[in-house]
């Protein structure tokens, strides 16, 4: 394992992400989960990524979805995150009370994110790491007003649903 310089998390930290829920849909299987590595990876044709932990049941129901939804949270809506940062699709319908309506294939669209992005899975690249890579293309995109989302700063105490170090049984194929 390569070491890695003690100042990457502060500057990180600095960098303070936006905060997204992505969710997917698969055979009637619904997921969602809190993500902070994201961006956009091209203009033309436009491509956005999102990071998924292994671990998550969202990662696993991305990997056979063909369509992603990315909502970033309101600013306000730290019960949001943390029903999608610290609970567990594996035993947990995260949706269950909240306002949703279906995107293409079922993909759920949460009513109290008014900016998102739906995309088109182009890709879904595993370099090793405790995240996969899924790219997508922009198919539709919506934002009501002026956007501005809860801060990766704010939610610094949630404790996510799984640890980082935890795999999926079966494990996706670079999985330790």
């Amino acid at each position: 394992m390569t070491a890695v310089p003690a100042a990457f998390a502060d500057v990180v930290a600095a960098l303070d992400s936006p905060l997204v829920i992505v969710t997917t849909a698969v055979d009637g299987e619904r997921a969602g989960c809190l993500v902070g590595f994201h961006t956009q990876s091209s203009m033309e044709p436009p491509r956005y990524c999102v990071w998924l932990s292994k671990a998550n049941h969202t990662a696993r129901c991305a990997q056979r979805s063909m369509h992603l939804a990315v909502q970033p949270i309101p600013e306000g809506d730290f019960a949001l995150a943390e029903r999608f940062g610290t609970l567990t699709g594996d035993t947990t319908d995260k949706f269950a009370g909240l306002a949703v309506h279906d995107g293409p294939d079922g993909v759920p669209l949460l009513d109290a994110c008014p900016t998102g992005v739906l995309l088109r899975k182009t890709i879904v690249l595993d370099d090793g790491g405790d995240h996969l890579c899924v790219t997508g293309e922009v198919i539709d995109a919506w934002c009501d007003g002026s956007p501005r989302p809860l801060r990766m700063s704010r939610a610094s105490d949630l404790e996510p649903g799984h640890g980082n170090r935890e795999r999926p049984h079966p494990p996706t194929e670079r999985a330790d």
